[in-house]
C-alpha cells in the first residue's frame, strides 16, 4: 500500500469519507449520519494537514482506490471489531479485524482502520479487504500499517462497508 496519489493529504481523507456517507448507510440507529461522517472527515483531514507527511497522503490515497473496490458497499462499521495494536519487527502497526457479516448470504467487507497516536492525531491509514465471510459468520484479517511508528498507537474503524 505504498502507491503514490496526485492528491493532497486532506482531500484524500475528505474524499474517503464523503465517499462512504454518499448512499451508504444502513438506516439503522447505529449509523454515523452523513453531518457526524463530514465531522470526522474534517477532523481527519486537519489532522493529516498538519502532519504533512507524503508517506500519509499516499498511504491515505491508497486506502481511497481500495474502498473504491466495494461498490455499492453498505455501512458496516458496526459489525467490525479491531484488537490490540501491537508494533512488529519493522515496527509497523498491526491489528487484527473481526467482521460479522449479519446478511443471510456470504459477503465482502472494506474496512478502512486508522492508526492515531495517544492523542487522536492520524498516523497511518489502511484498507484490509475481509472476503467471503460466511452468511451470519465471521471473517478474520490483520492490517498492517505502511509506515514505522513509535511510542503509544490505537486503531479505529474508519470506514466499513459490507458488499
Amino acid at each position: 500500500m505504498t502507491g503514490h496519489g496526485g492528491r493532497g493529504a486532506a482531500g484524500a481523507v475528505l474524499a474517503l469519507v464523503m465517499m462512504s456517507a454518499a448512499g451508504c448507510g444502513t438506516g439503522s440507529p447505529h449509523s454515523p449520519t452523513p453531518a457526524e461522517q463530514a465531522a470526522s472527515a474534517a477532523s481527519a483531514a486537519a489532522s493529516l494537514a498538519s502532519r504533512g507527511g507524503d508517506a500519509l497522503a499516499s498511504a491515505s490515497a491508497e486506502a481511497g482506490r481500495r474502498l473504491d473496490e466495494a461498490k455499492g458497499g453498505l455501512n458496516a462499521k458496526e459489525q467490525v471489531s479491531l484488537g490490540a495494536v501491537t508494533l512488529d519487527g519493522d515496527g509497523r502497526a498491526t491489528t487484527t479485524v473481526t467482521a460479522r457479516n449479519t446478511a443471510s448470504a456470504a459477503k465482502s467487507f472494506a474496512v478502512q482502520v486508522n492508526f492515531t497516536d495517544g492523542g487522536g492525531n492520524l498516523l497511518d491509514v489502511v484498507v484490509l479487504m475481509v472476503k467471503n465471510v460466511p452468511a451470519h459468520g465471521s471473517g478474520h484479517g490483520t492490517a498492517r500499517g505502511n509506515r514505522r511508528l513509535h511510542g503509544e498507537v490505537r486503531a479505529n474503524v474508519g470506514t466499513a462497508l459490507r458488499y
